[in-house]
């Protein structure tokens, strides 16, 4: 699994041997349950539990929903409402499912900027973040695909405005939409389809996440440092790290505890807090909300999309330069996707030789200040696109790709880090006396 040098499974009664030499499968569970693991991981290592636990949530509440939903738009309303009337426990499957999305969401993304912090995504590491980003991009797909279900008037508009920004790809836009929405406008075959993509992608998700954990326990796990473990020798490798098993499984089920007690307390009292009012009317085709918006997981990079308008000098050098191909609506496209390609790319944009935040100074400011400009970016989504929300939108655009194409490469050419420990058992080290403690390996909680 790892190159970390560490014990192995290895069958001890005849039952064991006679199995492990035909399918390996519990020295495979062994190996992966009792990977070497960094004994200095702080608390923001939990959230790949929450995550894998809200992933076998979602999947399991998505099956149950399933065998009461009816995906026609003549009855997917009435059958949502079925199931939260007369259902047995109808209301409260629907509900962990729906907020089960957001939990989803603010566990990745807590996932992804802890990996930018710490420098998850650097050498070795590259092709996990890759196969993350990806996971990512089918979760967005997945949930927009799942809002459209309910053909609620949110769900029904924000599907046309969505599928219509296909649309504005040159030359082949036109016919892309109509293959997507399986006809001219938003109707029951995009219902079928977006139904039967949404029951299929979690699916794919999940093997990718297997994917995801095979890459990162190839490689092993990145740690507050960025120092890598010791694999010289089995003692030092031993130093650095602890077993998986127990320390830090009853770690994150301890914290997985606490997201859970939140999560259903918002599920028991306040489980229609993050969703729009006007998705509980009927979709009409012939009524257009006052304002669409998308789920708030969306709003960051909705606001992306609107923020590159006629009045835009680069938009209107651009559109100039390809003869008009590349319009204000296309421009706009091109920028969300690539705010998430660029973020992609940060392995190869990244050029600093230290690996973790905490001994960058120069960096520091500059990622916590995309932090604030992500939570911008969220809030002016939500807004009316006129006024002063389009100049906010626009800056905190400009300001996302900055940091990617601009900040990240020069930051390492000028900045000076701070001197970095030599070894994970000496930044432990320097922990536990900092804060106290003992430093048997008894002690299940290592963190920061």
């Amino acid at each position: 699994m790892s190159g970390i040098p560490h014990d192995h499974y290895e069958p001890k009664s005849n039952a064991e041997k006679w199995l492990h030499r035909r399918l390996p499968i519990v020295g495979l569970l062994y190996d992966t349950i009792m990977i070497p693991t960094p004994k200095n991981l702080n608390w923001m290592w939990i959230w790949g539990i929450v995550l894998t636990f809200t992933l076998v949530l979602m999947i399991a509440t998505g099956v149950m929903l399933v065998m009461h939903y009816t995906p026609h738009v003549d009855h997917a309303f009435a059958s949502v409402e079925h199931i939260m009337r007369n259902v047995n426990g109808g209301h409260m499957i629907r509900y962990m499912h729906m907020n089960g999305a957001s939990l989803f969401f603010v566990a990745v993304y807590l996932h992804i900027f802890r990996g930018l912090y710490y420098g998850s995504y650097k050498a070795p590491r590259e092709v996990t973040w890759i196969i993350g980003m990806l996971i990512y991009l089918l979760m967005m797909a997945t949930a927009f695909m799942g809002y459209v279900l309910p053909w609620g008037q949110m769900s029904f508009w924000g599907a046309t405005v969505i599928t219509g920004l296909f649309g504005a790809i040159p030359f082949v836009g036109e016919g892309l939409q109509t293959w997507l929405l399986g006809g001219p406008a938003v109707d029951n075959a995009t219902l079928n389809r977006f139904f039967s993509l949404h029951y299929l992608l979690p699916f794919l998700i999940a093997g990718l996440v297997i994917v995801h954990i095979w890459a990162f326990h190839t490689t092993g796990n990145n740690n507050p440092t960025g120092v890598e473990v010791r694999r010289t020798s089995k003692e030092d490798a031993e130093k650095d790290t602890l077993p998986f098993w127990p320390y830090f499984v009853i770690k994150d089920l301890y914290a997985l505890a606490i997201v859970l007690l939140v999560f259903f307390a918002i599920v028991g009292f306040m489980p229609n807090y993050l969703g729009h009012p006007d998705n509980y009317i009927e979709a009409n085709p012939l009524a257009t909300p006052a304002h669409i918006v998308p789920e708030w997981y969306f709003l960051p990079f909705y606001a992306i999309l609107r923020a590159f308008t006629d009045e835009v000098w680069l938009v209107q050098l651009v559109s100039f330069v390809t003869g008009g191909i590349v319009d204000a609506k296309f421009f706009g496209v091109l920028a969300m996707f690539g705010s998430i390609l660029v973020m992609a790319l940060a392995p190869w944009l990244d050029t600093s030789s230290v690996r973790s935040g905490r001994y960058r100074p120069m960096f520091k400011w500059w990622f916590w200040l995309l932090c604030v400009d992500f939570m911008v970016l969220m809030w002016v989504g939500a807004m009316p696109a006129e006024g002063l929300y389009t100049w906010i939108s626009l800056i905190a655009s400009a300001y996302w790709f900055a940091y990617f194409l601009i900040i990240l490469p020069l930051l390492g050419v000028f900045e000076k880090p701070l001197a970095q420990p030599e070894t994970i058992e000496a930044d432990f080290q320097e922990h536990v006396s900092k804060h106290g403690g003992t430093t048997t390996v008894a002690s299940p909680t290592p963190a920061e």
